[in-house]
């Protein structure tokens, strides 16, 4: 497989261009995994998310959890795409596309990418409250952390 697609954006993207774009003219691939990763409302209280990043710092982590991913799962193709700015409930925030022959691989990559997303990409989220009120900075749930730990070989 050649290099993976990573990318920041302040747009929305669009999965289905996505996924075109990762097999156009291939034929060999027998399977794709895609997440889409949605702004959450928490109950209506949440008007936005404010997602920020250092963009040097956040695109060579996210490479370097899709090298590692190339190097443990046989894939074919692997689309990172992340945005940053203002998101809204509802919105997407990420994609993840994991091609490969077989659907093991594609379902075990793209959900370690999602469990390193979580843990080691350097986005900071800060609520922007419905009321107004000052909202928190988003932190990895401990939940997330173990997902990520379980990943990590001895």
């Amino acid at each position: 497989m050649g290099e993976p697609t990573i990318r920041l954006s302040r747009e929305d993207f669009d999965t289905a261009a996505e996924e075109r774009r990762l097999i156009a003219g291939r034929t060999d691939i027998g399977a794709i995994v895609a997440f889409t990763g949605l702004c959450r409302d928490e109950g209506g209280a949440l008007a936005a998310l404010e997602l920020e990043h250092y963009p040097e710092m956040a695109e060579s982590e996210l490479g370097s959890i899709a090298r590692e991913a190339l190097t443990r799962w046989s894939l074919d193709g692997l689309t990172i795409i992340h945005r940053y700015g203002t998101i809204r409930p509802g919105e997407r925030i990420v994609l993840v596309l994991a091609a490969a022959k077989g659907r093991a691989d594609a379902f075990a990559a793209a959900q370690f990418v999602m469990d390193y997303l979580k843990t080691r990409a350097p986005f900071w989220k800060k609520e922007l409250r419905v009321d107004g009120a000052e909202g928190s900075w988003v932190e990895a749930k401990a939940s997330d952390e173990e997902a990520a730990r379980a990943w990590r070989q001895p």
